[in-house]
């Protein structure tokens, strides 16, 4: 009985301790957001740039 609550003991204990992380893949992720943020806003940007301009220029003239 004391040999199957060690072998328990230990399983809990692997099972919760606390994992080192590898930064390493966390990179290659944020990468892929930048990216793809920087896509979406280009191809955006190539579609609607006259309504953006237009609506950024009516919006700063309204402050002054």
């Amino acid at each position: 009985m004391e040999n199957i609550a060690m072998m328990m003991t230990r399983f809990y204990l692997v099972l919760t301790a606390p994992r080192s992380r590898d930064e390493r893949g966390d990179v290659p992720g944020w990468v892929l957001v930048t990216v793809m943020s920087a896509g979406i806003v280009m191809a955006i940007w190539s579609v609607a740039s006259e309504s953006l301009t237009g609506m950024l220029r009516d919006a700063l003239n309204s402050v002054k």
